[in-house]
């Protein structure tokens, strides 16, 4: 018999750069910047971390996270050009 646990998630490091530029937060209409070291989309405009599980991001209010004060008032990334 198996213990029930299935096998761990499998995150991706990189999203496509053309979804990303297409994806908007579902509360405030706001732009996304995603977080490659925790794999959320964070929506500054709402406070909001979207989680991303296998490459597909999960944008349902009730499956993100707040925002600590930290990371809404850091400044985003720059976009890495390929």
């Amino acid at each position: 018999m198996t213990s029930g646990k299935g096998p761990p998630p499998v995150y991706h490091s990189c999203m496509d750069t053309k979804l990303l530029e297409l994806l908007v937060c579902p509360v405030t209409k706001g732009p996304l910047v995603y977080d490659r070291e925790k794999h959320e989309l964070l929506s500054r405009s709402a406070r909001l971390a979207y989680p991303v599980r296998d490459g597909i991001p999960i944008l349902l209010e009730h499956e993100a996270r707040p925002l600590t004060e930290e990371e809404a008032a850091r400044p985003p990334a720059p976009a890495s050009v390929p």
